[in-house]
């Protein structure tokens, strides 16, 4: 079937409408019904502990790794050096600014693995969360 461009323009502006008008109903039912609070799943949490743990460690192994590993700190460091000895000043302030952001990476991947192994000495005292709920 063949439709003009107008026909088309308004069909299409009918339909943002209507969906504009049932996302305004729809939030105006959510305001007026409060929700439940939905818990902490921490049996869900204290199943992935053991996944999360292991994608934490391998992000870590990454970050120390040598300059002939991808994504490790010690090859872009040698990058920034290279770029600097070149003369590429913007690919080296780049670069930096990728360093610097990696190696937070690592504190902030540290911090979690701390936290991690908080979660899962609560877990194993409170039967996989099971007892929390």
């Amino acid at each position: 079937m063949y439709v003009r461009r107008g026909t088309r323009t308004l069909l299409a502006g009918l339909a943002v409408t209507a969906v504009l008008a049932g996302t305004a109903g729809a939030a105006a039912a959510a305001d007026s019904t409060p929700a439940k609070p939905a818990g902490d799943k921490a049996q869900v949490l204290c199943k992935r502990v053991p996944k999360i743990d292991r994608r934490i460690e391998r992000a870590l192994k990454r970050l120390d790794a040598g300059t002939d590993r991808r994504g490790s700190v010690a090859r872009l460091q040698k990058r920034v050096d290279d770029a600097k000895k070149a003369g590429h000043t913007e690919i080296a302030t780049y670069l930096q600014d990728r360093l610097n952001f990696r190696k937070s990476l690592r504190t902030s991947l540290q911090q979690r693995q701390k936290d991690l192994a908080a979660v899962k000495t609560w877990c194993r005292d409170n039967n996989g969360g099971k007892a929390a709920g």
